[in-house]
């Protein structure tokens, strides 16, 4: 009986030191407009060999799509905070928006970079879009919607 109740308290121990870890891991400083561009603008270096010139290019095209995100966030978790939800009308708009400046950011790019780059650019942000989906997959339901929901389809 001790040694249960020993396991059991270790086991508790675990549990809570673990969930105060996570919950402090969270709680970080959020990094700057410029401390994030120039972080993206350093892995982009690195990863596609980009010169000098193609730094200096790139940097307000990076500046500018972290302002936008940032604003995109913030107005998100506004909206998320007083309970609002977007109609379809405005959802649309925002996906439009969204996809122009994405068509945009796309065009410079492939005009500032070389066919080499460009390429592995590419392949770079599919990889990326590729983990962006597969993240959010898990929270699209609630604990035990999708099992009910594959019973319910059978």
């Amino acid at each position: 009986m001790k040694k249960l109740l020993t396991i059991l308290i270790l086991a508790v121990g675990f549990t809570v030191t673990t969930q105060a870890q996570k919950s402090d891991k969270t709680k970080h400083e959020e990094l700057s407009t410029e401390q994030k561009t120039e972080l993206a603008v350093k892995k982009m270096t690195l990863q596609l060999d980009l010169t000098e010139a193609q730094q200096k290019q790139i940097k307000p095209l990076i500046a500018k799509q972290v302002a936008e995100k940032q604003k995109m966030w913030a107005k998100r978790k506004a909206m998320k905070q007083s309970g609002k939800k977007a109609t379809a009308d405005e959802r649309y708009a925002m996906k439009s928006k969204m996809l122009d400046k994405q068509i945009a950011h796309k065009t410079e790019m492939k005009r500032i970079l070389n066919e080499q780059q460009y390429e592995r650019y590419e392949k770079m942000t599919a990889r990326k879009m590729k983990r962006h989906k597969k993240k959010g997959t898990h929270k699209k339901f609630k604990k035990g919607e999708h099992h009910k929901k594959h019973q319910e389809e059978k």
